[in-house]
């Protein structure tokens, strides 16, 4: 089944209706004010993600190396293999990058943080975290989690994608820099992970943008 993005409510309701009888006695559905509404909102979006990045970063920041790590909630429980979220992974550390900021490799986290370690993190131990920080010389450790939930749409009949992301960004010592969260959902077909990494992907620059502006703002305040 070909990926569907997500509908307006309305359409929705549009569709149900569609199937009755009596529809074929109604006039069509207009959604132009709806469309507006989500023009509105997006153009918002994108004006506080501009905003966000121009935030002024001293060159000395930028040059503090920031070690990212994903993890993943299932069910309560948290999937830290490094190696199962390279495109996630991916998606956050090229544009870190492409702001100017200096963050290490998945390989290189990799080959030097032990797992253990990395599990241990995210099960917010702090411990673990300077260790990991300090084996690769980081100044700076973002966390993220990924959340991603499916269940059935009964009125299309269709997979609906629900993907949340919590991004901590703190210190080597734990001192917390910047909390930056996004949700964002759609409709799938079969391809589940490959929807969640596409909502990842619409919604990163939300993410970066508020992490980037707490960064630089606050990283260097001691």
């Amino acid at each position: 089944m070909p990926t569907l993005r997500k509908l307006p409510t309305a359409l929705l309701l549009g569709l149900a209706l569609a199937a009755s009888p009596l529809h074929a006695q109604q006039q069509p559905f207009k959604f132009s004010n709806e469309d507006q509404a989500e023009k509105a909102k997006e153009a918002e979006r994108q004006d506080k993600v501009r905003a966000q990045l121009q935030t002024p970063c001293r060159n000395k920041i930028k040059d503090q190396k920031i070690m990212v790590l994903i993890g993943e909630n299932r069910g309560g429980r948290i999937n830290a293999t490094q190696q199962a979220f390279g495109p996630h992974f991916d998606a956050i550390n090229a544009r870190l990058r492409g702001l100017g900021l200096r963050t290490y490799t998945q390989a290189q986290i990799t080959a030097q943080v032990a797992q253990a370690e990395m599990d241990a993190y995210f099960k917010n131990d702090p411990d673990a975290a300077i260790s990991a920080s300090k084996r690769l010389a980081a100044q700076y450790i973002l966390r993220g989690l990924i959340t991603a939930t499916a269940e059935r749409n009964a009125i299309i009949n269709v997979n609906e994608v629900t993907v949340s992301m919590n991004f901590t960004l703190t210190g080597a010592d734990g001192r917390m820099i910047s909390q930056a969260n996004a949700r964002n959902e759609s409709f799938a077909g079969a391809d589940i992970p490959g929807m969640a990494l596409t909502l990842i992907n619409e919604r990163a620059d939300d993410v970066v943008a508020q992490l980037y502006s707490d960064y630089c703002r606050a990283a260097g305040v001691r």
